[in-house]
């Protein structure tokens, strides 16, 4: 697994319905990119000065992040899709 920098939060994301609420089914072509993730490991913070700023996200997490995001990077890992982002980027916490 991969662990994560300084204020880089790994997710995995979490697939929405792919149906509406007429009970179209919508294709994965047609999707937009996932808005939300789980987190699955997060970095020890950045540093501001000599100290580090703690994260605020925890690991189990379900967060809601730009889609288009700058910093977003999409890897592959062990055959699974997951999104590299900085904690900057990631709008709340899903409760």
């Amino acid at each position: 697994m991969l662990k994560p920098l300084h204020n880089y939060v790994l997710l995995e994301t979490v697939v929405e319905e792919n149906k509406t609420a007429g009970g179209i089914i919508i294709p994965d072509t047609a999707k937009e990119k996932p808005s939300r993730g789980k987190v699955i490991a997060v970095g020890e913070g950045a540093f501001d000065g000599d100290d580090r700023v703690p994260m605020t996200v925890s690991v189990g997490d379900v967060v809601l992040f730009g889609k288009w995001s700058s910093s977003a990077n999409e890897i592959k890992l062990d055959g699974k899709d997951y999104i590299l982002i900085r904690e900057t980027d990631i709008m709340g916490i899903l409760k």
